[in-house]
């Protein structure tokens, strides 16, 4: 578990999931910004599972995937201030029967947000920073209003700084309101509404090549509009000018004007929790989450048809409902507690995609001007998906010291839609549209057993084994049509269409499914702490998008692509020699190879069985150092990230990295009217390394030509003042 004192070492307002991965064996965060806010880059995975394969819950409610194009949930950074996360922890094992969620394959991670004070008061924090950071944090707690207990808090965050290259800025706005009411000796209600608006420009994403010719600074090309006009011109027409020498006509073809994103999200949720007898208790969550935006970026392979400009602006509008409810029951026996419960969730996705013009002289503007009067619809996607989980599991306490967990999930998900509308032929004679992939229909994945095993003993003093046996499965992802890595995305080819590959794929695709087993051991005293796991996966009916069909006629496929293995391993040990100081090291292994032998790849087949997975490193080793010396507190910390492959054939990969951070801060106690002062500074990628951090989109099967690498964010000085009243 990482608690609200460990947050509180870093930088404010930095990602808790980059913290995470910083204080975590086994996790491995990064992105492309030094808060890691951008959803675009940023980039988690847990002993081999990425965040669209790991079960998130914020105080019980469903968060789903913590990706970007989120059609699911919402990212942990939109949906809750950073300084109101009490504690976050991840699942001991893979097994996390109680989170609700439709996507976990390798375990959980939850979130708790802070409860109202009990004393009327406040917090108030100001962060400045490299280039021009600029981050606003304001807490009022209302302190307990009346003799039945009623509290609550309102908070506001303003985080905004520019790009560290290229053209803009990063923006988001957040509010948070919690209020408890207890009700008697029984329990309490607990309502939240929560809201954040995140509006930024985006980083470009990289090849390999791109990144080594043009060094860290390559980006989008704005507000440079003629050069933009003109490497469109090459995109189109073939060839590569002269500033990109070293580059092929597909990597000029990345490059565009601009990208930018708009997000707005809204969650409520309604909590009881009661004691209904002396040995039962029943926690109830009603939610509602609503999500849209704008996620625009300028298309060098379309054309303006007023202005004949090689380019057009596109911008899908993303509108997300999710509508559910949990109920979890607990009983306690005399050396048995009995868990049970179930959730339902409706979401509503709805992706259109539109164009507008850029003109002769000027783009389109990056940050308004998106409305549907105003735009040329060229597709539209609609999904509709009702999920049922239910879970039962009863911890015995065989002795005082020893337990063993067993359990069960049963889950199914239903999922209608994909194409609504596509203009694709229509448009293009005159904006030069391509084939976008137009598919629908529905899928189900279900299964009615999936069992979790644990054993925990404490034996001796200080010291503690444990085992742990869990069986997931993961249903399936959609998203908009042109996109791939989904059962209803990137499909087909203009001879051989979408629809005709989804109806063949549906007679065969599985759901992928997972097999998880942990043996750990851990020590805990004042002075030594120590932990060792080892974990082992079988994972099957792996899902990929692939070149399928012969080599005279290759189109886009989406299919089980066979198994993958897993060993792994994590070592920590933390000593505090002197009160105050805390040194701790830890050790990643881990050895995720597929087991396919004919992959489809260009009208043939290709073996990658012992290949390494892509993007997640064999190596990982962290170093922190914590000194608390009366009210100064120091920390330090390190992170090496061996090689990750980048391709299925593992004939690319991204480059070992180290990266580092400094903290210092300074408590003043009291003065004047503040009970508490502090003053923070903090210093990220303190050795200023230039490697390539986050990582979006799908692997290649061979070859450096997927532009989906994204440049770290170079060294950057935070200083932050803050008071609680």
């Amino acid at each position: 578990m990482v608690s609200r004192q460990t947050m509180d070492h870093f930088v404010a307002g930095t990602s808790p999931m980059q913290i995470l991965s910083l204080t975590t064996p086994g996790a491995n965060f990064a992105s492309d910004d030094a808060f890691g806010l951008d959803t675009v880059a940023n980039t988690l995975y847990v002993r081999g599972f990425n965040q669209s394969q790991l079960g998130v819950a914020l105080d019980g409610i469903p968060m789903g995937g913590q990706g970007f194009h989120n059609w699911n949930g919402l990212g942990v950074d939109q949906m809750e201030i950073q300084e109101n996360v009490m504690s976050m922890s991840m699942s001991q094992g893979a097994g996390a029967l109680d989170v609700p969620s439709a996507q976990t394959l390798g375990g959980a991670i939850t979130f708790t947000s802070s409860d109202p004070e009990d004393k009327a008061g406040g917090r108030v924090s100001q962060t400045f920073g490299s280039y021009h950071a600029f981050r606003t944090f304001a807490r009022v707690d209302s302190g307990v209003l009346n003799s039945s207990g009623t509290k609550f808090y309102a908070a506001y965050a303003r985080t905004a700084q520019d790009l560290w290259k290229g053209y803009g800025d990063q923006q988001e706005h957040q509010a948070n309101f919690k209020l408890v009411q207890p009700v008697g000796e029984h329990g309490k209600i607990t309502a939240i509404f929560d809201y954040s608006n995140f509006d930024q420009y985006n980083y470009m994403g990289l090849t390999k090549n791109m990144w080594r010719r043009l060094g860290r600074n390559a980006t989008y090309l704005k507000p440079n509009y003629a050069l933009a006009k003109e490497y469109a011109y090459y995109a189109q027409n073939g060839g590569v000018p002269a500033g990109l020498t070293g580059l092929t006509n597909d990597e000029v073809g990345d490059f565009a004007y601009d990208g930018t994103q708009e997000q707005r999200n809204y969650l409520s949720a309604i909590t009881g929790e009661f004691r209904l007898t002396h040995n039962i208790t029943s926690r109830t969550i009603a939610y509602a989450h609503v999500s849209n935006g704008v996620y625009q970026g300028t298309n060098p392979f379309l054309t303006s048809p007023s202005s004949g400009v090689l380019m057009a602006d596109e911008a899908g509008h993303p509108d997300v409902r999710r509508i559910g409810f949990t109920q979890n029951f607990t009983i306690s026996l005399k050396n048995n507690d009995i868990q049970t419960g179930f959730w339902y969730e409706n979401d509503t996705f709805n992706y259109p995609m539109r164009l507008y013009e850029d003109g002769v002289d000027s783009a389109h503007n990056s940050k308004s001007d998106y409305y549907a009067s105003q735009a040329t619809t060229w597709y539209a996607d609609s999904f509709n998906t009702n999920t049922f989980q239910f879970f039962l599991q009863d911890t015995w306490h065989i002795l005082k010291n020893m337990t063993i967990t067993g359990g069960f999930r049963f889950i199914t998900q239903t999922t209608h839609g994909g194409t609504s509308y596509d203009a694709t032929s229509a448009l293009a004679s005159t904006w030069g549209t391509y084939y976008s992939h137009p598919a629908s229909g529905s899928l189900t994945a279900s299964n009615a057993f999936l069992p979790h095993f644990n054993w925990d003993y404490h034996f001796l003093k200080n010291h503690e084994i444990y085992w742990d046996i869990a069986e997931n499965m993961r249903t399936y992802d959609y998203g908009q049509q042109s996109s791939s890595g989904t059962a209803w995305g990137g499909l087909g080819s203009s001879s051989d269409p979408a629809q005709s590959v989804f109806n063949e794929n549906k007679k065969t695709l599985r759901p992928e499914r997972t097999w998880n087993y942990v043996v750990g051991y851990r020590y805990n005293s004042d002075f030594f702490s120590a932990s060792a796991d080892f974990y082992h996966t079988d994972y099957y009916n792996r899902l990929a998008a692939i070149t399928a069909g012969p080599s005279n006629n290759t189109y886009s496929s989406y299919i089980n692509v066979g198994r993958e293995t897993m060993n792994g391993a994590d070592v920590l040990a933390a000593i505090r020699p002197v009160p105050g100081l805390e040194i701790t090291n830890s050790f990643s292994w881990n050895n995720a190879t597929y087991e396919d032998k004919a992959l489809p790849y260009n009208g043939t087949t290709v073996s990658i069985k012992g290949k390494h997975q892509v993007y997640y490193p064999k190596f990982m080793y962290k170093a922190n150092l914590t000194y608390t010396w009366r009210r100064a507190t120091f920390n330090f910390n390190a992170t090496y990230t061996g090689a990750r492959p980048m391709t299925y054939l593992n004939d690319e990969h991204i480059p070992a990295y180290w990266t580092s951070n400094l903290n210092l801060s300074y408590n003043f106690g009291k003065i004047g009217f503040a009970k508490e002062m502090k003053a923070s500074f903090g210093i990220t990628n303190l050795f200023d390394k230039n490697y390539i951090g986050g990582v979006y989109g799908a692997a290649s099967v061979s070859g450096d030509d997927n532009a989906n690498l994204y440049v770290a964010a170079p060294r950057q000085f935070f200083g932050t003042i803050s008071a609680q009243f």
